[in-house]
């Protein structure tokens, strides 16, 4: 009897132990599954609050480019009659008034975002090479030039426009009272000078981001690399050339986009410098739009060149992370 009962309670204990071990794991699966839904939940709230935030907005303003929504409306919405694409078709008619106008605007918008970029790229790579190895105040140096980064926008844009003012402004005391380089005092802030002083306020805000950015980049660069090329015989361009450039490269990818996208939808310095009306050849498109919707009271068309603008950028970011991977992968 021992030898039959005894392979029956083996089985029995085998098939118990069997469940049991599988509750096991199938509570291991479901804390583990629990775990993974833990990042997912806690991301929720903020991704609610992103959605109410700028998606819901953008959608109406999306439904706001179909209407013929005017200062007459401005009481009831709901009354205003639907355009359809009417808006967009007098956006982007470059042959009539509206879009002629937007389009002077684009290219002053491109040309400012191009040279701000390279220029404000340019002085932050120099400062960050110039400052990579020790010396003597170089903490002092390295806060005098994030400054301007750390400056309230509206405070830093506000002195800039006290110091570019024709008769009082320091810019021109400093140019033709001391150094006598004009003889008549220009204007900054109107005509076609008002370009290069836009161009120089946002290069002056902007170099420091790339500075700190660059900076923090050089930090990862092994000092090895630099003394195996100066034992080889590199000197200094060749050592920029062949080492610090090519390992800055997954930086400088993420910070010209950045640089790019500020600078192109870049409100707060044309506004404050210029107000609500800026000279024509420092019409950027962000001030342009606002003068369309704010100004005009045409909402409906403002929010048009808004959905171009959107459409627009999110070409140029898709076309160039698209480049930008390839010659990563390459």
């Amino acid at each position: 009897m021992a030898t039959l009962t005894t392979p029956a309670g083996g089985a029995a204990t085998t098939d118990r132990s069997g469940r049991s071990a599988g509750r096991h794991a199938g509570r291991r699966r479901a804390r583990l599954d629990r775990r993974r839904l833990v990042p997912y939940l806690m991301l929720l709230p903020a991704l609610a609050l992103e959605l109410l935030v700028h998606l819901v907005p953008m959608l109406y303003g999306c439904w706001m480019s179909l209407l013929r929504l005017t200062q007459f409306y401005i009481r009831n919405w709901s009354a205003a009659p639907f355009a359809g694409l009417g808006n967009y078709r007098a956006s982007i008619d470059v042959n009539g008034a509206i879009g002629g106008d937007l389009l002077h605007s684009f290219g002053v918008t491109l040309a400012f975002t191009v040279l701000s970029v390279g220029l404000s790229w340019l002085l932050g790579t120099t400062a960050a090479v110039l400052t990579q190895h020790p010396f003597r105040g170089r903490g002092a140096l390295r806060t005098l030039f994030l400054t301007p980064y750390a400056l309230p926008v509206y405070a830093a844009v506000i002195t800039w426009s006290f110091l570019l003012q024709r008769d009082t402004g320091m810019v021109n005391h400093v140019l033709v009272d001391q150094l006598h380089l004009a003889g008549d005092r220009p204007f900054w802030l109107i005509g076609g000078n008002s370009f290069g002083a836009l161009l120089a306020v946002s290069v002056w805000r902007s170099w420091p981001f790339a500075f700190l950015c660059l900076t923090a980049g050089l930090q990862n660069v092994p000092g090895e690399l630099y003394e195996a090329a100066a034992v080889d015989g590199a000197g200094f361009g060749r050592q920029l050339r062949g080492i610090t450039l090519p390992m800055l490269r997954p930086v400088n990818q993420v910070l010209v986009l950045v640089l790019f996208l500020w600078t192109f939808n870049d409100f707060n310095t044309p506004y404050v410098l210029f107000g609500k009306a800026a000279p024509r050849s420092a019409d950027l498109i962000s001030i342009h739009i606002y003068q369309s919707s704010f100004v005009t009271w045409n909402f409906g068309l403002g929010s048009a060149m808004s959905v171009l603008l959107l459409l627009f950028l999110l070409v140029v970011t898709g076309a160039y992370l698209l480049v930008t991977s390839r010659r990563g992968d390459a």
